[in-house]
């Protein structure tokens, strides 16, 4: 459920991490969806909007946890609007 690769040159890749560092989840599943994390927007250079989830620690804090959170969050998957959290 959970892993933490130890030799990565990028970790601690997202500060504040409280429990086991959870790299499972390096590549956010839900990147290109609704999700509970903090993330700011960016435009690409063709004007469409991104997320930034580097400030985001859900997929990375605790191995159990980060699975929960994750299979939650991928059984009903939502498309992201493109827009911020409110």
């Amino acid at each position: 459920m959970g892993f933490t690769h130890r030799e990565c040159e990028y970790l601690p890749c997202h500060q504040g991490v409280k429990q086991e560092f959870n790299c499972l989840f390096c590549y956010c599943p839900l990147v290109r969806l609704q999700c509970p994390g903090p993330y700011r927007i960016y435009l690409d250079q063709h004007g469409v909007g991104r997320k930034d989830c580097s400030d985001c620690k859900l997929p990375h804090n605790g191995y159990e946890r980060s699975w929960r959170l994750m299979m939650k969050w991928l059984s009903d998957p939502q498309p992201w609007d493109g827009l911020p959290r409110s």
